[in-house]
């Protein structure tokens, strides 16, 4: 029996004068078995591609509702710095002394420890 027997039913030749058998229905035979299989794969893809997805999305909406100043941030790029300045859709990052750069609020990755920028 080979593996793809039980996705797909095999097809024999019929003999002169016999009369068919309908095929077992099994689960994923003809009729309501038919919509098992692509139940199941929508079911799967919910649970290991989107439901994660949504889950992260959900917790980095959080950690930027609880952003504030003075906290270490670390951009989408790479760029460490403090929060000086917070607005609707922009946050100002001061990464250096006087130098200020303006990001999006999407584009912040990690709030990081108090410290950790002086210790670098």
């Amino acid at each position: 029996m080979n593996l793809l027997d039980l996705l797909i039913s095999p097809a024999y030749a019929q003999g002169a004068g016999s009369v068919p058998t309908p095929a077992p229905g099994g689960l994923f035979g003809g009729g309501f078995g038919g919509l098992v299989l692509p139940l199941v794969l929508i079911a799967v893809m919910y649970f290991l591609i989107f439901r994660p997805q949504m889950k992260r999305a959900k917790e980095h909406r959080g950690m930027l509702e609880k952003l504030s100043k003075g906290d270490e941030v670390l951009t989408n790029g790479g760029i460490a710095g403090t929060v000086t300045d917070i607005g609707e859709n922009f946050i100002t990052v001061e990464i250096a002394a006087n130098v200020r750069i303006r990001v999006q609020k999407g584009a912040i990755a990690n709030v990081l420890p108090k410290g950790t920028l002086k210790s670098a």
